[in-house]
């Protein structure tokens, strides 16, 4: 690290500290020259892929951008801010072990999709209807049912919790 007030390259540290979260280290240096110190900060710079529109126009990826379009899909829901945090976070560690330089905005949008589906079927619905662009009304319906829990088997609930059937063990 070059010196800011003599412009030397031989500093030492005389200290370290991580923050908090463990993602910035607070560096105290000594310029070994003019026995100046200055401070400085470490964190790492993950560069996110740029996205490629379906029109093919490219984009700087932004943060912001996807977590308003979840968050608006997630409105009116159970969802605390907290797990929507979580979710975009999840969906960038996703994005950053692709390794490319560049992404389809489809798979950032079936990433979306996925964390969604895992928040609130509602929202999940919500954001298919828009992202998926359906052809009509059947094809929408065909995709709401996909989500739908299946109903549990009528026999079961027919018979009261008495019957020979669920006391097994009583011989």
């Amino acid at each position: 690290m070059k010196c800011p007030f003599c412009g030397d390259p031989n500093t030492q540290v005389t200290d370290s500290r991580e923050n908090d979260d463990g993602d910035i280290v607070r560096r105290r240096r000594r310029c070994v020259h003019c026995d100046k110190r200055f401070t400085t900060y470490e964190r790492i710079d993950l560069k996110m892929p740029r996205v490629v529109k379906r029109n093919g126009n490219r984009s700087e990826y932004e943060r912001g951008k996807l977590f308003a379009s979840m968050q608006l899909a997630l409105r009116k829901r159970p969802v605390t801010t907290e797990a929507l945090e979580a979710a975009v976070d999840r969906i960038e560690a996703r994005l950053l072990t692709v390794g490319e330089t560049e992404i389809p905005s489809a798979q950032i949008g079936d990433l979306v999709m996925k964390e969604l589906k895992k928040l609130d079927k509602v929202a999940y619905i919500r954001f298919a209807s828009v992202y998926r662009n359906f052809a009509d009304v059947d094809d929408f319906s065909s995709f709401v049912r996909e989500v739908q829990p299946q109903p549990r088997s009528r026999r079961r609930e027919s018979n009261p919790p008495d019957t020979p059937e669920h006391d097994l063990f009583d011989g």
